[in-house]
């Protein structure tokens, strides 16, 4: 933290020591411009004088009064304001109590609105100035008296400029949280949508093998020859646990569909086997797309299928929409070890270069979905223009404790 701002904090949390501190400089002020005064009413040289006791009284006052100008800005307007009154009525030659009350009627404008900023001002200047002119022992044309009503407008003015860019920078601050408060909130929706789909991928997948394993224990129970009973048996029991844990899944997804939600497909879920007819789409719409392979012969589990398909599919899309027209992009799908690694790269010069930054929805859910299957995700802009968008995703499920998920 800088000095400005250390020093700006400390005067917000202790605002009566800077009024103290404040009004110890008013006081100041006051009493060295009363211990000079012209030579002569129309002449500009000055000599040294000694204030009298009751100026010297009245400016302690009023300076006093100035520590609790936050607490009760009225109220402290009102006792400067008759000190001033005082000194300018019985004062010859005047002390500068006025300055006191000009510093009050600031405090006043800057702390209510324009309107009493205005009744008060006139007021203020009415009145001092009036004293001034008409009961002061100076002529009513003097210039200390002009000073006054001049002082006492730029108090008032300069309060209600100061209110005034408060407030508006109060508006700002409060568009701002809001508008932070709605993205967030787009965020989370955007994310629980992504998850919502994650679980019905999920259960298209499960449900897909459940009743494959359904009907083969079927099939099974009538063609084993071998301790038939038994086998009818314990079959039996196998399509029956199969079928029961088929139905609480049907049932626990359902709790996250919506009453006007589609149907869930009849087909198995999407995976790299239809990645050509998945790039021939976006080749259709005009992006130029190269497909490079060496994962042959690797069988991927079901859920890291549908994930390394949705994830080139949602890169692909991004590259569609933020890369621009010309970009060309390259996918890239190796078997490295134990793992699987996505690659899509391309290279436009268009808006994706900002979608790390937590604004690309598309990105949070890729990173659910790697997420889920303890993988990695790495995206970001590459050097020279272009984005980069980088999965590994484990063939076999880790566990926390590195066991064997069985």
């Amino acid at each position: 933290m800088s000095t400005l701002a250390r020093a700006k904090h400390q005067a917000k949390a202790h605002p009566l020591a800077l009024d103290a501190i404040l009004a110890l400089a008013v006081l100041v002020c006051m009493v060295a411009g009363s211990f000079v005064e012209p030579r002569h009413r129309d002449s500009v040289s000055w000599v040294l004088r000694t204030p009298d006791p009751l100026s010297l009284l009245l400016m302690t006052l009023s300076a006093a009064a100035l520590v609790f100008r936050r607490r009760a800005p009225m109220a402290v307007l009102a006792l400067t304001g008759t000190l001033s009154v005082i000194e300018s009525v019985t004062g010859d030659p005047r002390a500068p109590v006025a300055m006191s009350a000009v510093i009050a009627l600031y405090t006043v404008a800057s702390t209510t609105d324009r309107p009493t900023t205005w009744r008060v001002g006139l007021l203020t200047m009415t009145v001092l100035t009036g004293a001034a002119m008409a009961a002061g022992p100076l002529p009513w044309y003097a210039q200390e008296n002009l000073g006054i009503f001049a002082w006492t407008g730029i108090g008032a003015t300069a309060g209600d400029a100061v209110r005034s860019r408060r407030a508006f920078v109060q508006a700002i601050r409060e568009r701002a949280e809001r508008a932070e408060r709605t993205r967030e909130e787009e965020a989370r929706r955007r994310v629980a949508e992504e998850r919502l789909r994650i679980a019905r991928d999920l259960h298209d997948v499960v449900a897909h093998h459940i009743a494959l394993v359904n009907v083969q224990a079927g099939v099974a129970a009538h063609v084993m020859d071998k301790r038939p009973d038994q086998a009818k048996e314990a079959l039996a029991h196998v399509r029956e646990a199969s079928r029961s844990a088929l139905n609480e899944l049907r049932a626990t997804v359902g709790l996250l569909r919506q009453s006007g939600d589609p149907e869930a497909p009849t087909e198995p879920a999407p995976g790299l086997d239809r990645l050509d007819e998945l790039t021939g789409t976006f080749r259709s719409a005009g992006l130029h797309v190269e497909v490079a392979r060496a994962d042959q012969g690797t069988t991927l589990p079901a859920a890291v299928d549908l994930a390394a398909y949705r994830i080139i599919q949602e890169a692909l899309t991004n590259v569609q929409k933020h890369a621009g027209p010309q970009a060309k992009a390259e996918v890239s799908v190796v078997r490295v070890g134990p793992n699987i690694e996505i690659t899509v790269l391309d290279d436009g010069s268009g808006e994706n270069e900002t979608q790390d930054s937590g604004g690309g929805h598309g990105l949070l859910g890729m990173r659910e979905r790697v997420s889920a299957l303890r993988g990695t995700l790495t995206t970001g802009p590459r050097y020279g223009g272009g984005f980069r968008v980088h999965a590994i995703l484990p063939l076999k499920n880790r566990t926390p404790t590195g066991e064997d998920p069985a």
